[in-house]
């Protein structure tokens, strides 16, 4: 009286369109996240890898940490910032995140 029949529900039979739909989102999700997020964030680090291969002496920077300086000596891994008359602290070449026009540093 209160209690329904149950009927079994019959195998779709592997429907191939709706397991194909139902993966759709899925991939769309993906395709936005490349192209919104990973492959801008390659290419800013492709322009920086170059602009730290390119730094020469006597480029003024601009570090990570705010120090503005004149390149006077690179190495490998790390370069030295002249920050003021007499006075060079050394970095490491991936804290410079921009070069500055000539003559900024008065």
């Amino acid at each position: 009286m209160f209690i329904s029949s149950a009927f079994a529900q019959t195998s779709a039979g592997g429907d191939m369109q709706s397991s194909l739909m139902s993966m759709l989102p899925l991939v769309l999700m993906f395709v936005v996240l490349y192209f919104v997020m990973i492959r801008p964030q390659m290419k800013r680090q492709k322009e920086h890898r170059t602009m730290i291969d390119a730094l020469a002496k006597g480029d003024e920077v601009a570090t990570s940490g705010g120090v503005i300086g004149r390149v006077t000596r690179i190495t490998d891994a790390y370069l030295s910032l002249e920050i003021a008359n007499g006075v060079e602290v050394q970095v490491q070449r991936s804290a410079v995140v921009q070069v500055l026009p000539k003559g900024t540093i008065k």
